[in-house]
Formats: C-alpha cells, sequence, structure tokens
C-alpha cells in the first residue's frame, strides 16, 4: 500500500493548482486525510484536514483559498488551491489515517510530496 501525489509545478501568483493523492491497492479502512506544507527553511506544518465524514478545518493562511476533499471509492484525497502565493510554495505532503487490514489500528502514513512553486 502506498500514497502517490501529484499535480504539484510551476504557477504564477494568483493562480491555481490541484493536488491529488490516492491510496494504492485496497485497505480496510481510512479515516482522516490531509495535506502538510514544508516551505524553504520551516517546518512541515498542517494545512488542512478532512475527516470521514467530510468535514474540514484548515490552517488560516489558507482559509478562503484552499479547498480539501476526498472521494471514498477511489481512496483519494484532493486539495483545489486558488490564488496562490509566493508563501505557499514548499513540498506538499498527503497523510492518511488508515488500517491496511482488519486486524490492525489505523495508523498515519505519508505520500512522497509534490513541489509547489509560486512565482512569477
Amino acid at each position: 500500500v502506498q500514497l502517490q501525489a501529484s499535480g504539484g509545478g510551476l504557477v504564477q501568483p494568483g493562480g491555481s493548482l490541484r493536488l491529488s493523492c490516492a491510496v494504492s491497492g485496497r485497505v480496510y479502512a481510512i479515516n482522516g486525510m490531509g495535506w502538510y506544507r514544508q516551505s524553504p527553511g520551516k517546518e512541515r506544518e498542517a494545512i488542512t484536514v478532512i475527516n470521514s465524514y467530510g468535514h474540514a478545518q484548515y490552517v488560516d493562511s489558507v482559509k478562503g483559498r484552499f479547498i480539501i476533499s476526498r472521494d471514498n471509492a477511489k481512496q483519494s484525497v484532493y486539495l483545489q488551491m486558488n490564488n496562490l502565493r509566493s508563501e505557499d510554495s514548499g513540498i506538499y505532503y498527503c497523510v492518511v489515517d488508515m488500517a491496511k487490514t482488519a486486524s490492525e489500528t489505523t495508523t498515519f502514513h505519508w505520500g512522497q510530496g509534490t513541489l509547489v512553486t509560486v512565482s512569477s
């Protein structure tokens, strides 16, 4: 079971990007899903999470600009990023709280990261 993130790239300020992260292979249960960001010179931070009921939370710096969503049938989480700013640049990691089998408790699994660069 792996997490495969995609969708990063170079975009101008004010532009948009959509990140995707899919869990490969069937798993028993998926709880929360989210995105972390590590900007240059900064620690990795959680920017948004979504629970199994679809309720989302955002860090203040992205509220009103980023939208997280999930597709449970596809075992995927998405991040629509609008009105991007230079300070949004960084490596974006998806994280999924999941159990691979019925005999396991859920644990956090990380994707490999996808680079977002916001620059003119």
